[in-house]
């Protein structure tokens, strides 16, 4: 029982931690994504597990689209009706370290995506390599996204369990100039979010939240700002044994609109909210637990972005780990 526990805390950790970027889920900022991957925090969001290393997979697939003539602009392409495609996976290595920090537990994470986006517009309004009214176009991107280096300092007391966590983007990430789709985002960007559990282990029961502000800078390819972005998760979930299942949900709000001589759509913000399930299981590889969930979200009251269905399957194990002994 120990063991499951704490591989479902470090597949929690991981999720909310390694794996906060990706360019799959579009908002209203430049090349309509952001380093924040919408979703990615569930249940066990402000649980940190005991020192020692994890590693986990995350496999992200969203498709979703904009139509009604409503605009975006994609690597400097003015388009409507647009559909999007992300098929990306995310690799993570997390280090919890023995030390304290305030009197939270300390942690580090690296994560460096890769994979596929694709993009196609119906219909072409301006852009530099297709020209005016140039009709449908589409552009598809395999490449190596850029990678994320995360910190975060966790607490618990009783039944609550919270985190503070901080994230940066490095943009040095395979980029392609006025490509309607891309997987890096050629912009340092930060994140700065807080999350916390209620987690009763006797009935099962998890309630958790997570909420952040994304602050962006300028791509210099360009000159585009992407302004401020706010993000608030949740999570209701109950184990049964092996088995856990949940509701989950998100929104998202850019508070600052885009700018830069390269916005030229304006401020632009976004938003978006969408509401979901999932399911998970704990499992033993050998003498290895492992942890498996599953969750699936479907977007509505998109304003300036694509709308959408997303699905996200975690895989999350122990490397190494200093769990006390149970009596």
């Amino acid at each position: 029982m120990l063991h499951r526990l704490t591989t479902a805390r470090g597949a929690a950790l991981i999720s909310g931690l390694g794996v906060a970027l990706i360019a799959g889920a579009a908002t209203g900022a430049e090349n309509a994504a952001g380093i924040y991957l919408l979703g990615f925090r569930g249940p066990l969001a402000g649980v940190t597990p005991p020192p020692g290393i994890y590693v986990e997979n995350d496999l992200y697939i969203y498709d979703g689209s904009v139509g009604g003539g409503r605009r975006l602009l994609l690597g400097g392409t003015l388009a409507a009706n647009v559909d999007g495609e992300a098929q990306l996976d995310a690799p993570s290595v997390i280090w919890v370290t023995p030390a304290q920090l305030l009197g939270g537990q300390l942690g580090l994470t690296v994560t460096w995506p890769l994979g596929r986006t694709y993009a196609a517009a119906g219909t072409t309004l301006d852009s530099p390599i297709f020209g005016r009214n140039s009709g449908f176009i589409s552009d598809e991107t395999n490449a190596i996204g850029d990678p994320l280096l995360s910190g975060f300092l966790g607490w618990s007391a009783g039944k609550f369990h919270w985190q503070a966590v901080a994230i940066l983007n490095i943009p040095v990430g395979d980029y392609r100039k006025d490509a309607l789709s891309n997987v890096a985002f050629h912009r340092w960007a930060g994140d700065l979010t807080g999350t916390v559990t209620w987690l009763d282990p006797e009935s099962g029961i998890d309630l958790s939240a997570a909420a952040g502000f994304t602050f962006n800078g300028e791509n210099p390819e360009t000159d585009y700002w992407t302004g401020t972005e706010f993000h608030i998760e949740w999570a209701a979930s109950k184990s049964f044994g092996k088995f856990s299942l949940g509701l989950v949900g998100y929104h998202y709000q850019q508070v600052t609109g885009d700018g830069g001589p390269g916005a030229t759509l304006g401020d632009f913000e976004g938003q978006v909210t969408a509401l979901g399930g999932t399911v998970a299981y704990n499992f033993n590889l050998g003498t290895t637990p492992l942890t498996a969930r599953l969750k699936v979200y479907r977007e509505f009251a998109a304003e300036n972005r694509l709308e959408g269905t997303s699905a996200l399957l975690t895989l999350s194990l122990p490397l190494s780990i200093n769990a006390p002994h149970a009596e």
